[in-house]
């Protein structure tokens, strides 16, 4: 993975349409896990993976990985905005 520095001052090109992972961080478990489905099925019945990630060393936080098609940039955005306005999701990646 690229980042963006003094080497690479350029964002990189995205082809769309492309599979796209979020990082969905949380305190409850189940309550995520519904989210992702209910976000999936508002932004264009997305097919999806979701699998459950880390949590944090003394178990406050949990962590799924979900993943989808996105047809442009302004659906990835989309669907990443309605996981950060969320109230059951503490941060998205």
């Amino acid at each position: 993975m690229k980042i963006l520095d003094k080497e690479m001052p350029e964002r990189p090109q995205i082809e769309y349409p492309t599979s796209w992972g979020f990082k969905i961080i949380g305190r409850d478990k189940e309550a995520l896990e519904k989210c992702i489905k209910y976000i999936m099925k508002e932004t264009g019945d997305k097919e999806h993976t979701c699998t459950l990630g880390n949590k944090s060393k003394t178990g406050k936080f949990h962590a799924y990985n979900a993943s989808c098609t996105v047809d442009t940039e302004e659906e990835r955005n989309k669907i990443f905005k309605y996981f950060e306005e969320h109230d059951d999701v503490d941060m998205v990646i």
